[in-house]
């Protein structure tokens, strides 16, 4: 089974976690829900939605995992990236290969980390001027190696899909799509 983790601080958007943590779960995806900001509870930007994650990002050993999912949301992509912690697993999957995915303002966290300069990218309008080391070629959702940017809240579930696609067989994804009614 394949396991990922999506990293919360207060702040997030809402559609944009929930997307990915409903998407992975259908998948029958191990995803694990880190607190980033000292406390399990995390609210989200709007102060809708509070999340209970599984565990603290100072208590977690991210070391297992197959994919690193970034929601955005303002300000908890700020609070991401502001993060010693958040920087560390960013690169450290980015560097060793495996899945980062960062969807709205998360992907500024790439460039605060100093990772992927170069990729092609996607993010919200706000924060393009902030990407100057990337190739921001728009879209709704872009995947260059071993990243994945998604634009904002509206192409959540696509963004979670396109997560998905790089950690189960075709036989389950096209199952959760249909479940969805994605198609």
């Amino acid at each position: 089974m394949k396991r990922a983790y999506i990293l919360v601080a207060d702040g997030f958007e809402c559609v944009e976690a929930l997307a990915p943590i409903d998407v992975m779960k259908r998948a029958g995806v191990e995803l694990r829900r880190v607190a980033v900001g000292g406390n399990l509870d995390v609210w989200s930007s709007h102060g809708l939605v509070m999340l209970t994650c599984d565990m603290l990002i100072e208590d977690a050993d991210l070391s297992d995992g197959d994919a690193l999912i970034l929601p955005g949301g303002n300000p908890g992509y700020v609070n991401l990236r502001n993060s010693e912690l958040v920087r560390r697993a960013v690169a450290d999957y980015y560097d060793g290969g495996r899945l980062v995915a960062a969807i709205c303002g998360a992907p500024t966290v790439l460039a605060t980390a100093g990772v992927a300069r170069g990729s092609r990218i996607t993010c919200h309008s706000s924060v393009v001027d902030e990407m100057v080391d990337y190739k921001y070629v728009g879209g709704s959702v872009i995947e260059d190696k071993n990243l994945i940017t998604g634009a904002g809240a509206g192409v959540s579930v696509e963004f979670a899909l396109t997560v998905a696609e790089r950690l189960v067989d075709n036989d389950t994804l096209a199952r959760v799509r249909r479940g969805m009614e994605v198609d």
